[in-house]
């Protein structure tokens, strides 16, 4: 096996058994261990010296429920203890599960601190409601959200009473 193919496909492997990317991320990352997670992209670069690994154009990664979109997704991993520690998400991001979505420029996801932050731009929706801001963070064990600078549109189709 060649070294360049042995690398993509350890990476690959690697982030097969523990991606747990993004969206109501807190499933995503939760599911990788139960559950197979496909990412597809044009392209893909491993450095396992520095333990990235960049996938590049039309990027998607997918479990049954949650998927992921965006233009580039950066993984970083500690190779020694298997594990991700962040994941950076770049261009036209998009997080989907069920008839919710978050969107933004730009996210990032801190293992650490099972968190994931959404900035430029951000902005979420279920339904017909949104709520938009400066910078939306995400605490997923928690299931909560901080929205910085929010503007919140709720459409109460039943009226005021």
């Amino acid at each position: 096996m060649s070294r360049p193919y042995f690398i993509a496909h350890s990476a690959l492997i690697f982030l097969f058994l523990t991606i747990s990317a993004a969206a109501s991320a807190a499933s995503l990352i939760e599911k990788a261990e139960k559950k197979a997670v496909v990412i597809t992209s044009q392209t893909l670069t491993a450095d396992n010296k520095n333990n990235t690994a960049v996938f590049e154009g039309s990027v998607v990664a997918k479990t049954d429920d949650i998927i992921i979109y965006s233009d580039k997704m950066t993984v970083l991993y500690n190779n020694a203890e298997s594990k991700i520690k962040e994941i950076q998400a770049s261009g036209n991001v998009k997080v989907h599960k069920k008839d919710r979505a978050i969107f933004s420029d730009e996210a990032v996801y801190l293992d650490e601190d099972k968190k994931i932050i959404f900035r430029g731009n951000p902005k979420a929706v279920e339904g017909e409601n949104l709520i938009t801001g400066k910078e939306i963070i995400l605490f997923m064990e928690e299931d909560r959200a901080v929205v910085e600078g929010s503007k919140v549109i709720l459409q109460n189709k039943q009226g005021l009473k």
